[in-house]
């Protein structure tokens, strides 16, 4: 698959494509049927497909700080394109000079003079251009003028549930991991590199990973999960342990109240593993949630609970192996 940062990248000679386009966040069931499309439309066309999204998030630059939390890094949304089968993961700059372009504008400069798009296929929600004043409607009469099909697709689930980014960011804040993951069609996953902590989790016989996530990142909320725990490749790997490979994990989201904390972690204890992980790029995918954030009044209280987790780990993720 090829990745592209921008359209200086579109190689001389670009023929004609079959288009998809959006922020495609988490790349979830719902994206998934665009993809899907998309591959399947440029297969019998001929030609390659196109993911089209952007960076930074559009609301970012339209009214700045708005931005919702992140469900997936654009490394990883540019992966889960690639298994998909998408040909070019294209990554468009949004910047003032973008969102200040005309429904129009954007057409005619992006998708015809640049990309030679053959048929574009996106959601039946779909809005482009200043201000989000392009329909779908406007795109199909577009497409009629410069010669290149619409295809919108109803992005719902079972029970009439429309997908979308915005449910499921609810789901991971309410620490409701299942149901995300059922809307995302895999575990959320929060990636980070491991920074050092506190080491109270080695004192008490429960050494952990503390995962530090990019700004912004859509973070589970306060709890104890069972999660897989996947070093990515960023280098040698730990002692003991394979890139890629992924290895059961008990994860603690919060503010440690037993010992007064006051920011949010991510801790991982990844079971029936005893190595420095510091400065490794890992990725902790959220199984199930396990309870919620407790203060206990002893030691031997917390690590008596904190065996309960991992015990309920194994038993949690060994099922689902």
């Amino acid at each position: 698959m090829l990745r592209w940062r921008g359209l200086d990248d579109v190689p001389p000679g670009w023929g004609r494509c079959v288009v998809t386009i959006g922020v495609f966040d988490g790349i979830h069931r719902g994206h998934a049927q665009l993809v899907s499309a998309a591959v399947r439309a440029a297969a019998e066309r001929g030609v390659p497909s196109v993911l089209m999204t952007f960076d930074p998030h559009p609301s970012e630059v339209v009214r700045p700080g708005s931005r919702p939390p992140q469900l997936s890094t654009l490394r990883r949304r540019a992966d889960l394109a690639q298994e998909m089968g998408i040909d070019v993961f294209c990554v468009i700059p949004f910047t003032p000079t973008r969102a200040a372009q005309s429904p129009e504008e954007f057409v005619h400069d992006v998708l015809v003079e640049e990309l030679h798009a053959a048929e574009v296929i996106v959601g039946d929600n779909f809005t482009f251009g200043h201000k989000a004043a392009g329909t779908v409607a406007m795109l199909q009469e577009l497409g009629e003028r410069f010669g290149f099909e619409v295809t919108a697709l109803s992005l719902f689930g079972e029970h009439a549930v429309t997908f979308s980014s915005t449910y499921i960011r609810s789901c991971v804040a309410s620490g409701d991991v299942e149901l995300a993951a059922e809307a995302l069609g895999r575990p959320h996953r929060v990636e980070g590199v491991v920074v050092h902590g506190e080491r109270r989790g080695r004192d008490l016989g429960f050494p952990t990973a503390n995962v530090a996530p990019p700004e912004g990142s859509a973070i589970p909320g306060d709890g104890v999960y069972a999660a897989w725990f996947t070093v990515l490749k960023s280098g040698d790997a730990p002692d003991g342990m394979s890139i890629g490979q992924r290895y059961m994990a008990s994860v603690s989201v919060g503010t440690n109240p037993t010992f007064s904390g006051r920011n949010r972690t991510v801790e991982a204890y990844v079971l029936d593993v005893d190595t420095d992980l510091y400065g490794q790029h890992v990725a902790v995918d959220f199984v199930s949630r396990l309870r919620g954030m407790e203060s206990y009044d002893s030691l031997d209280s917390l690590v008596q609970a904190i065996g309960d987790d991992v015990d309920r780990t194994r038993s949690i993720l060994g099922a689902a192996e």
